[in-house]
């Protein structure tokens, strides 16, 4: 592969990831406003899932290098992790379970789209080829 192919490569992971935390920190946000019901269980849910804004970005890293990289079984890792994690304060706290699920799914779907979107890109210009299956 020469320099120009390698460069080509690796501007596709910096704009892939870059999109992925870039837009997802505005889209996840925006979707947790329109799905909240009242702002006093808003206000609670934030205050027990601290910490959510960075462990959005790491989770939409994670996905989108997973699964362009050809290694979709991440994701199963990146849920597992942050399930497991967050565990002990939705127990404690159930109203913030729901804005927990809505916004790990929007983050999860953003993030893999992303990811196949780029994997598809990196595919052609690796292979030439427009590929069927992205995740190879």
């Amino acid at each position: 592969m020469n320099g120009a192919a390698v460069a080509g490569l690796a501007g596709v992971w910096v704009v892939a990831l870059a999109l992925s935390v870039a837009v997802g920190a505005w889209l996840v946000p925006w979707v947790l406003r329109h799905t909240e019901k009242e702002p006093r269980i808003e206000a609670e849910a934030m205050a027990v899932l601290r910490g959510g804004t960075w462990i959005g970005v790491l989770e939409r890293l994670a996905v989108t290098a997973t699964i362009l990289a050809g290694h979709p079984e991440g994701v199963a890792i990146v849920v597992a992790v942050k399930g497991l994690g967050r565990y002990p304060e939705l127990k404690e706290h159930p109203v913030a379970s729901e804005r927990f699920v809505v916004g790990t799914l929007a983050s999860l779907v953003w993030a893999g789209v992303v990811g196949l979107v780029a994997r598809a890109v990196v595919v052609l210009l690796a292979t030439g080829r427009v590929p069927l299956d992205v995740v190879t």
